[in-house]
């Protein structure tokens, strides 16, 4: 049952985070080598040589759904971010229904990370040190490390996120860039639309795997509270995080297609194109690449708890959810509770669900299963601007800025989403589908239920205005 707030709601510290340390927790969280590494041999299977242009594209889709988030950020910047937005827009049993199923695809996807942190480190000791040491052990110490580092404080967990983001940048760019030095055979192929499989077909079937590149864009929006003024800083940090991590991609892309001599065929096949390609063309530099996806596990599985259990936070603090997970530290001003039920809940599902599975295989499914609601969230946060802009700042309203480019938004989801439901997909995923209805229905029924109880619910959405 949903338990009604106090009359002076808890505050996380404002003021704490600057533009740079925004751009790069959310950078940090997009996880550009863990995305990159284990994605793109996917999407060139189904683009061709023109595999660039396909995250080009989709980096344009991902800027319209950033000027959502922006413009509701501008109006009323807040700490619940999706479940303030469509609450604002489409009242409490929507904000109470997005808040569970939003926050339950968030947590599974946060299992994949904290499974393949102990993973992928586990490897890299193996490989290169000889060291044996189990991925659940490595991985519960990352649990522990990371829960401890975001209940100390925003601003120390966002630079060491910030810090493993930076090392996984230069790493990737430094690889990047000597791959096309040794190799040479540039020419602007792979951004021609004629090189595209099949045309716009291959397009399509790149687009969905291209656009998930880009899952963590969000952040920013979530952490507005502790933003120095958050309805300029957050629209910024949005769009600039997109487009740097856009181009990242592109050149990466760009580079190990290079490496590989446009061959479309063996890139696709090989498990992890750029670090295979690396291998054998710089040999032992290598290894920096399995340094940076440890720094880029790591950055991510610190961007994603700080953001994502604000969400958590700010629904209990507000009432939506049971109000102990609006809990405040007493000294760090940080969200202990939620992000402690956020972290031990992926530790659940994946200690659950991952036995006997490699941490590779369990990623690609926990990620999967987690995408689904967050991708529908993202269509219905379109819809609900025009709506709210409409009713309640309709002499602000743009019908571009607050209708069209959101619209487009919402239709550029519809891609992705249907990739993820589609029918006739392989065991597990074609379950994946019947498990988003079953929450969604839960989360409906439920809402339902705690606003009939408490009819001022719909007032208090968006109660707490970060900046206020």
């Amino acid at each position: 049952m949903s338990a009604i707030p106090q009359a002076i709601p808890s505050r996380l510290r404002q003021g704490e985070l600057s533009l740079g340390h925004i751009i790069s927790a959310t950078l940090a969280n997009i996880a550009p080598a863990m995305s990159f590494y284990f994605s793109f041999s996917v999407i060139t299977d189904g683009a061709g040589v023109a595999a660039p242009l396909t995250i080009l594209t989709a980096m344009v889709a991902v800027l319209f759904l950033a000027n959502t988030l922006a413009e509701f950020s501008k109006l009323t910047p807040s700490a619940g971010s999706f479940v303030t937005f469509i609450g604002k827009a489409f009242g409490p049993t929507a904000a109470v229904a997005s808040a569970i199923f939003l926050i339950f695809g968030y947590i599974l996807a946060g299992s994949a990370v904290v499974a393949i942190m102990g993973g992928w480190t586990a490897e890299t000791l193996h490989k290169y040190l000889g060291i044996n040491i189990p991925w659940e052990i490595l991985t519960f110490v990352s649990i522990v490390g990371v829960g401890l580092m975001t209940v100390r404080g925003v601003k120390l967990s966002t630079a060491w996120a910030a810090a493993a983001f930076w090392v996984e940048l230069g790493i990737l760019l430094l690889v990047g860039f000597a791959i096309l030095f040794v190799h040479g055979g540039l020419n602007l192929h792979p951004f021609d639309p004629h090189f595209l499989a099949g045309g716009f077909k291959g397009l399509g079937l790149g687009f969905p795997i291209a656009i998930f590149l880009f899952i963590g864009w969000e952040n920013a929006s979530m952490m507005a509270e502790e933003s120095k003024e958050p309805r300029k800083l957050v629209p910024r940090a949005l769009f600039s995080s997109v487009i740097v991590i856009g181009l990242l991609y592109t050149f990466l892309a760009y580079a190990t297609e290079v490496g590989f001599g446009y061959d479309v065929k063996a890139l696709a096949g090989a498990s992890v194109p750029f670090v295979d390609i690396t291998a054998k063309v710089l040999g032992g530099i290598v290894v920096l690449l399995y340094i940076a996806g440890i720094t880029s596990i790591f950055g991510s599985l610190i961007g994603l708890v700080n953001a994502q259990s604000r969400i958590l936070f700010n629904s209990g603090r507000e009432g939506l959810l049971p109000g102990h997970f609006g809990a405040v530290h007493a000294d760090h001003k940080t969200p202990w509770a939620a992000i402690s039920t956020f972290l031990l809940i992926a530790l659940a599902l994946l200690f659950m669900f991952a036995e006997g599975k490699d941490p590779v295989d369990y990623f690609g499914e926990a990620a999967t299963c987690g995408t689904i609601p967050v991708a529908i969230i993202y269509c219905i946060t379109n819809l609900a601007l025009p709506f709210y802009v409409w009713r309640t700042h309709r002499s602000n309203f743009s019908a571009i800025r607050h209708a069209v480019l959101p619209v487009l938004g919402a239709l550029a989801m519809i891609m992705p989403i249907w990739g993820l439901v589609s029918p006739g997909q392989p065991y597990p995923f074609n379950i994946y589908p019947y498990i988003a209805i079953a929450v969604l229905v839960v989360a409906f029924l439920y809402a339902r239920s705690v606003v009939k109880k408490d009819p001022q619910m719909g007032q208090r959405i968006g109660s707490v205005i970060a900046d206020e």
